[in-house]
């Protein structure tokens, strides 16, 4: 059987961590962010970790 290879538009977006957690980036933050307030604007520069159904998929699309 072949190997698995990895999804490389997967890879960059989502980082495996070292306890096998997924960070992504936070969702709604490339336009439209002038008329937020400086608390929402703040939460979006954060990374948020991936949920349950998602790692799924990850398992699939980043077999390494």
């Amino acid at each position: 059987m072949p190997k698995l290879k990895t999804h490389k538009a997967t890879a960059k977006r989502y980082k495996v961590t070292k306890t096998g957690k997924i960070i992504k980036r936070t969702a709604g933050q490339n336009h439209f962010n002038a008329r937020e307030n400086g608390k929402t604007g703040r939460n979006k520069k954060s990374d948020v970790v991936a949920s349950q159904t998602l790692r799924r998929v990850m398992q699939i699309n980043l077999p390494n």
